[in-house]
């Protein structure tokens, strides 16, 4: 697939998560208005899905950059960092895009954004201090090709979407619960309170791992393919496999990273948990980081 086709295809999945968890929300609100009799609750999920869409796409690189503790970076402040970026973007024929830096030891960075024009590049203070000059430019050029390849907007409003149907979820739940309660002593209902508790139940478990299977629907392709496209704009793969190699080595938490964002860093900011958590093993947004350096190094330029 090239880059073109694929960036098509990363516009029309954006529209359709939005649509989807447009529906998603009102649905949820739908139910709840219905088994508690409360049509206003109908009313305000469906307040509460478009503004949440809105919000998605409009404000979502604010809210991945404040959930990170990212910090914007001036040219003054890191001259050779700006000079970097700015040479790549050149070649890539991209607008220079805004950098920040993340106050962290873990070598990472991820892109966000709603296009090239409103661009963020984030990167951590780690990576700055312990990659060499060409990795460091191996990772810009892969986020940078996140931006060329429309990736940013979709897997930025995955963090605003995934947060808020976990939210709903568990808005669902307690709503349910309490209100079947009162239902239940008002009209002796005891049957519909267990139908209540069934379906919050099976809602507050089915919507997370929901949220987390579409996170992984949009996540390992792209990667691979930013590696390819990086790697043919340094012109020399190399550089981004050694600074896989160092970031996948380095045991150095990252606290701004949460499991809404984590599929926005160049590799998975979770020291240890792919080894020692099932769960999170199951629900990986990356590919491993040997198998991205084999192919990295596999690369004929």
């Amino acid at each position: 697939m090239n880059l073109y086709t694929q960036a098509e295809v990363n516009i029309r999945k954006t529209w359709f998560y939005l649509f989807f968890f447009l529906i998603l929300i009102i649905a949820f609100g739908w139910a709840l208005s219905y088994y508690l009799n409360a049509p206003d609750i109908l009313y305000f999920a469906v307040i509460l899905s478009i503004v949440m869409n809105f919000s998605a796409y409009w404000f979502s690189d604010k809210i991945v950059l404040s959930m990170s503790h990212a910090k914007p970076v001036e040219k003054r402040d890191n001259p050779e960092l700006y000079r970097l970026v700015e040479n790549l973007c050149i070649t890539a024929g991209l607008p220079l895009p805004r950098i920040y830096v993340i106050d962290s030891d873990q070598p990472n960075a991820f892109a966000t954004g709603r296009n090239s024009k409103n661009a963020v590049v984030a990167v951590t203070r780690g990576l700055l201090s312990k990659l060499e000059r060409v990795e460091l430019e191996g990772v810009i050029a892969h986020e940078l090709s996140h931006i060329g390849n429309k990736d940013i907007l979709l897997q930025t409003v995955i963090v605003v979407l995934v947060g808020i149907i976990v939210m709903a979820a568990d808005l669902f739940f307690r709503m349910s619960f309490w209100g079947g309660r009162r239902r239940d002593n008002r009209e002796g209902g005891g049957q519909a309170q267990l139908i209540l508790l069934v379906v919050s139940l099976a809602l507050a478990i089915l919507a997370p791992i929901l949220a987390q299977l579409i996170k992984l629907a949009i996540s390992r392709k792209r990667e691979l393919l930013a590696d390819a496209s990086g790697a043919l704009l340094t012109r020399y793969p190399e550089g981004l496999a050694r600074a896989l190699e160092k970031i996948s080595n380095d045991t150095n938490e990252l606290r701004g990273a949460n499991d809404a964002t984590a599929h926005l860093y160049i590799l998975d900011p979770f020291r240890g948990k792919a080894k020692t958590s099932w769960l999170h093993k199951l629900f990986l947004t990356h590919p491993p980081a040997e198998e991205r350096i084999s192919l990295l190094r596999g690369m004929k330029i």
